[in-house]
């Protein structure tokens, strides 16, 4: 149980902190409407070493599950902390955060389709 409490939610929220932290120092360097593409593949990369290397299930549905999870997470977390607290003056909805979600749902599938297949 304590593994799937770490899984679930304490890397769903260290990803999405992560992302959130660097979007706030990109945030001084780079123009807002490019940070969600500078954080994307930085966040791709870190959620593929944390699918690969440090949950270590080889069930598809544990992946479908942290799918689920992680995104619902991300979801809910942009929305209070980035929609509501920060009020995006071009807004937050676009093509790069409707990615990100996507991504973050495909990721873990796709991880456990290959580690079940393994």
């Amino acid at each position: 149980m304590k593994r799937k409490i770490i899984d679930f939610l304490g890397w769903g929220l260290l990803l999405w902190l992560i992302g959130y932290i660097l979007g706030m120092v990109f945030f001084m360097f780079i123009p807002s409407s490019l940070i969600g593409w500078a954080i994307l593949p930085i966040g791709i990369a870190i959620t593929l070493w944390v699918l690969f290397k440090k949950i270590k299930s080889k069930k598809l549905k544990y992946y479908l599950t942290l799918a689920f999870f992680w995104t619902a997470i991300a979801i809910v977390l942009d929305f209070f902390f980035i929609v509501k607290m920060l009020k995006p003056a071009d807004g937050y909805y676009k093509f790069d955060v409707y990615l990100y979600y996507l991504l973050t749902f495909l990721l873990p599938v796709s991880a456990g389709l290959f580690k079940s297949k393994k």
